[in-house]
């Protein structure tokens, strides 16, 4: 149970992600964005979490405040993310909608890196599994209601959902983005009530002291941290490459692909749109809801198999469902009555977008939790926070790396075709979970991992 109220935070965390997963695309399109232009609009997440995870990350090693190492930080990010989630829908322009973009992720980033070390310090080695596969259970929990929150509202609260404001933007996209930010501070303030930090030990305290605190000095062992990067965590660069590389085309792409081939539109304006963009976010609903299951299921299997081997098989489960989700038809039948009452009927119409949400489930719930697991498993303690934030540097490069060269890739090589983009989005994860060949798990070195 503490384990639970501790990561509790994550699921506000997480909600804010999935509505900017599930929203923000559609938001730009909808404020007139052009398709080669969204993935250089989304620099914000990888650049806040670039500049900010590692430094974050650092500082949190070194403080010691009378609220604790790790939470001030939480504080502030969920304070900036509230006030992003809840302004966003009101954008006027791409500008707009940008700029607090960059404010809600400078707020994710600073939460998410504390949060990471925060379930380090609080649990020993043998509780690593349960620990970040239970925040991954709270992401794929925290997604999937936050995908799954505008058909909430249209099929169980009644709202049109051709009902915009002037300047496109739906109802009930307002009405999720305000549920994010109430959520986004409370569930942190629940977790820090109930499960504070661990009180430092006094040789902690010493350390932390006896530590220099100039910006020149942080940076120092940001830098020192770097070159000595254990093994296993140098080995995984080449899989966060392509891994996070696909996602963020998938997370581009992916309403505008499944607009293209079930409802024959690429009219972002149309009402045909409007319905793939829920299609979309039922989709994103139920794989993070297979995700929420898979990744409980997944501790015994990555102490029993080891978190790398595990992690492979679910990026090529992933890569094998994006490629089939840029092919599939549209053909559908009447929704089944489970899906009708999880207000997911428009996916519960199409049993192929079923099959591939429990492929993308399965891998997201992996991505969330079985490297954290190796990266938890070979770091020293002392430097928690300061490893968090490089590995994060891992997600956020490739995201960067999207960012400035997918557009010329979208329009000069696959043809300006969303669903192109999806199937180089598969090949991508295909690629990443063959790298993962090399990466050594270290508990199974350990002999922590059993069969």
């Amino acid at each position: 149970m503490r384990v639970i109220e501790m990561n509790l935070g994550f699921l506000g965390l997480q909600f804010s992600f999935g509505l900017q997963q599930g929203n923000m695309v559609p938001i730009y399109s909808w404020l007139g964005a052009d398709e080669s232009t969204l993935p250089i609009l989304q620099l914000a997440g990888p650049m806040t979490g670039l500049l900010i995870q590692p430094l974050v990350g650092a500082l949190s090693d070194r403080t010691n405040s009378r609220f604790g190492r790790r939470t001030p930080y939480f504080l502030i990010g969920a304070v900036m993310c509230s006030l992003g989630l809840l302004f966003m829908p009101f954008s006027a322009s791409i500008l707009m909608a940008a700029s607090l973009l960059w404010l809600l992720d400078a707020g994710n980033n600073i939460t998410m890196e504390p949060y990471r070390a925060y379930v380090s310090d609080r649990l020993d080695e043998s509780q690593h599994e349960i620990g970040y596969l239970s925040q991954s259970a709270f992401t794929g929990l925290a997604q999937c209601l936050a995908f799954l929150s505008p058909s909430i509202l249209v099929y169980w609260v009644g709202i049109d959902r051709n009902a915009v404001d002037a300047h496109n933007i739906p109802t009930i996209t307002h009405i999720s983005f305000m549920v994010g930010a109430v959520l986004s501070i409370t569930t942190i303030l629940w977790s820090i009530w109930r499960v504070p930090e661990l009180p430092l030990s006094e040789d902690e305290k010493a350390r932390i002291a006896a530590a220099p605190r100039s910006a020149g000095a942080t940076l120092g062992e940001i830098g020192r941290a770097i070159v000595e990067m254990p093994q296993a965590m140098r080995s995984m660069a080449w899989m966060s490459l392509f891994q996070w590389y696909g996602f963020s085309i998938y997370w581009s792409y992916s309403s505008l692909s499944i607009g293209r081939s079930i409802y024959d539109t690429a009219d972002k304006s149309s009402e045909a749109f409007r319905a793939a963009v829920l299609t979309t976010q039922q989709l994103g609903a139920f794989y993070n809801l297979v995700g929420f299951a898979a990744a409980l299921a997944m501790v015994p299997i990555s102490r029993a198999l080891g978190a790398s081997r595990v992690h492979m098989a679910c990026l090529a489960s992933g890569g094998l469902g994006m490629v089939a989700l840029a092919h599939v038809s549209g053909a559908a039948s009447a929704p089944g009555p489970v899906f009708s009452a999880l207000a997911m009927p428009d996916l519960g119409s199409h049993t192929p977008l079923l099959l591939i949400a429990v492929t993308l489930g399965v891998c997201w719930a992996s991505i969330m939790g079985n490297p954290y697991i190796i990266l938890a498993g070979s770091i020293p303690p002392e430097r928690t926070g300061v490893y968090m934030g490089i590995f994060n540097m891992m997600i956020v490069i490739p995201m960067l790396l999207n960012g400035v060269t997918f557009g010329w890739i979208y329009n000069h090589v696959l043809g300006a075709d969303p669903r192109n983009a999806l199937t180089f989005a598969g090949v991508l994860l295909l690629a990443a979970a063959v790298t993962m060949l090399r990466v050594p798990d270290p508990r199974r070195a350990a002999g922590l991992a059993h069969a």
